[in-house]
């Protein structure tokens, strides 16, 4: 069974999370600190981590650093405060797969926790040519992303939407269409999740993110990858 831990302080609000989690059919474990949810990170082994950014003692970034430090992978999706941008991008940048933010729809959290779950990548999708844009190298094989031959740290879902700009050939790919591919969401899911990821992107690989060279924004279309 898939085992979700939940980090959240908020009685109520883990409650109900439990319960729709429990539903679903997960496996779920609750802890209400920082310091708890760390040290259940590690002993329980949880499939994916839902972890709220403002807790009492150790806060949710460093939870997230800490176990990114560590080189554990498994999926975390945060839950950040309504307006709060900083908190989302924060999170992104320190490894975090995806956010929700306060106040959120069931529906909305059970599909992200999903596409999150689901191996979106066939076996073997993985492997290919290396590929380069710029000074900017791609191994797909090894999931490893050089830039002027030195390594540039990505989260899993900044490297499958890098992967699915350079799969396109420089062809437009609309932002549902990278929602649906990369984070597995149907059309009913809205979200300025690949926007944000694109911006960590072009922060990490383009010379000037503020003038990009390589990915492009199409107005009214969505993005391409120029090499």
């Amino acid at each position: 069974m898939t085992r979700i831990l939940v980090v959240e302080d908020n009685a109520d609000l883990a409650y109900g999370l439990r319960n729709n989690l429990e539903i679903e059919g997960y496996d779920v474990v609750v802890v209400e600190d920082g310091t708890q949810g760390l040290a259940r990170a590690r002993d329980a082994g949880p499939d994916l981590i839902i972890l709220d950014l403002m807790l009492p003692g150790l806060d949710g970034y460093r939870v997230l650093r800490a176990l990114r430090d560590e080189g554990r992978r498994m999926p975390i999706l945060i839950l950040t405060a309504r307006g709060e941008e900083a908190d989302k991008v924060r999170g992104l940048r320190l490894g975090a797969d995806d956010y929700v933010t306060k106040p959120f729809g069931v529906l909305e959290l059970l599909a992200r926790v999903e596409a999150l779950l689901r191996r979106t990548a066939p076996p073997g999708d993985g492997a290919g040519e290396p590929e380069q844009f710029g000074a900017v190298e791609v191994i797909p094989a090894s999931r490893t992303v050089l830039r002027s031959g030195r390594p540039v740290a990505l989260t899993p879902k900044e490297f499958d939407l890098l992967l699915a700009l350079l799969r396109r050939g420089g062809a437009v790919v609309s932002r549902m269409e990278l929602l649906t591919e990369v984070w597995g969401y149907s059309a009913a899911v809205l979200s300025r999740t690949v926007d944000t990821h694109v911006a960590e992107l072009r922060r990490k690989l383009e010379s000037d993110p503020a003038a990009p060279q390589h990915i492009l924004t199409v107005r009214k279309a969505g993005y391409r990858l120029e090499k």
